[in-house]
């Protein structure tokens, strides 16, 4: 066994804010254990509504680069309380060894809460396995180049586009019993990573999947696939047409990083074609896919020195190209171009001085600063609180990856989601 790390971050479902003061339980997953053990008990969550530092228990790294039948990650459970909120338990919390997990747990105040599962007055999310370990449907292939929709379809989209949200369809299509979450892009992208690959690979390896994963949604995206079809939603949950996505699944901060870094890069075939590839893959053991990626295959090479280009022309094909969305959709102001530290000054400067202003009326923990279009170490400091609080490399400066999630989080918190299926 080697040690994992672990973060709990609470919220409220609707505001989005941290809750601070929630009591929080940790559990060897009661539903897979007799006897359950408490690893930790009545931990409470700080100004940024979290609890930090937890060391747990995970199988050797090893478990985790070949296929094995010993599952490479530890199961916990996790329960956040609060009065004036239903219970919340995480049952299946994924700890991977040496790499840092964050688990978000969104609280519903009591009044507002109808459609959970709940048990002894606790509402449980199950928390499924990783695709490469559990058993799924293997994708059905499909053509990866798609006729582009009509001009009185949904939307029509000139170029690729970043949405802010992706509509997710939890199950198959045409089953209309099953639930349509609202998820922002870049934490669908995270939430697909986490459950199809794994955190503990190369880097190179993990980038090349997350390319692919967003190649593949921004398709569906652009070419309307299910809304042409009569559908209400952009994507779906089933392994079997599209990606595996688990409803309030923990991340990991590997893949969480490089999705911030890289959340807007696609892949496609030209000259011709102006869509993302629909970069289907599989595993490469249990299933195979000619002319497609695999991702034991995709890691193989990872291993062996192969960048995330190799990796990708490997598989789909030396012809591709790589671009980047150049529309952000959602976000109040798009990246400059240009990093933003110490020294720097002008607008761009303003803008996160005064959108860190307004995370820090939520987030107290980060210092507010003087809005005075000047980089200085008062905003550099209040950079790292931020990074550090939201997972990011403690650079103090203002990168591409860190602009888009200092743009997240003021959305986050400064507008109450009207559209939220979930409540």
């Amino acid at each position: 066994m080697q040690d994992g790390f672990l973060t709990v971050s609470v919220i409220d479902s609707i505001t989005n804010r941290p809750i601070k003061g929630a009591t929080i339980n940790i559990y060897n997953n009661p539903n897979r254990e007799e006897n359950p053990s408490t690893l930790y008990e009545n931990l409470k969550t700080n100004e940024s509504g979290q609890v930090v530092g937890l060391t747990l228990s995970a199988p050797d790294i090893i478990y985790s680069q070949q296929p094995t039948n010993v599952r490479p990650y530890s199961q916990y459970t996790i329960e956040a309380k609060i009065d004036g909120y239903e219970t919340i338990v995480i049952d299946g919390t994924q700890v991977f060894p040496t790499i840092e997990s964050r688990q978000s747990v969104p609280l519903i105040a009591k009044s507002r809460c109808r459609n959970s599962y709940s048990r002894q007055n606790e509402i449980i999310y199950n928390i499924n396995d990783n695709t490469l370990f559990g058993t799924y449907p293997p994708k059905i292939p499909e053509s990866d180049l798609k006729p582009l929709p009509p001009p009185t379809g949904f939307v029509v989209l000139d170029n690729p586009v970043v949405p802010e949200f992706i509509v997710v369809h939890d199950g198959l299509p045409e089953d209309t019993s099953n639930q349509n979450y609202w998820i922002p892009f870049k934490e669908y992208i995270k939430n697909v990573a986490s459950s199809e690959i794994y955190s503990t690979w190369p880097d190179q390896t993990i980038y090349a999947n997350i390319i692919a994963i967003i190649s593949f949604t921004l398709n569906r995206v652009f070419t309307e696939w299910y809304r042409n079809k009569g559908f209400s939603f952009t994507i779906t949950s089933s392994t079997a047409y599209d990606h595996k996505f688990i409803y309030n699944r923990n991340l990991f901060d590997k893949i969480n990083i490089i999705v911030d870094d890289i959340f807007n890069t696609f892949i496609k075939r030209p000259p011709t074609s102006r869509q993302p590839l629909l970069a289907q893959y599989c595993d490469g053991k249990k299933s195979q896919c000619p002319n497609q990626m695999t991702q034991w295959g995709s890691k193989d090479l990872g291993s062996q020195g192969y960048d995330y280009e190799k990796i990708l022309k490997y598989f789909y094909g030396d012809e591709i190209i790589f671009e980047k969305a150049p529309i952000v959709s959602g976000v109040p102001l798009s990246y400059p171009g240009e990093t933003l530290q110490i020294g720097s000054s002008g607008k761009f400067v303003k803008t996160i001085q005064n959108q860190l202003n307004t995370i820090s009326k939520s987030y107290p923990a980060i210092p507010k600063v003087k809005e005075d279009s000047n980089y200085g170490e008062s905003t550099a400091e209040s950079v790292k609180t931020f990074q550090d609080i939201f997972g990011l490399p403690k650079t103090g400066v203002v990168d591409f990856k860190t602009w888009y999630e200092i743009s997240r989080i003021y959305v986050a918190t400064t507008k109450i989601a009207s559209l939220n299926p979930t409540i």
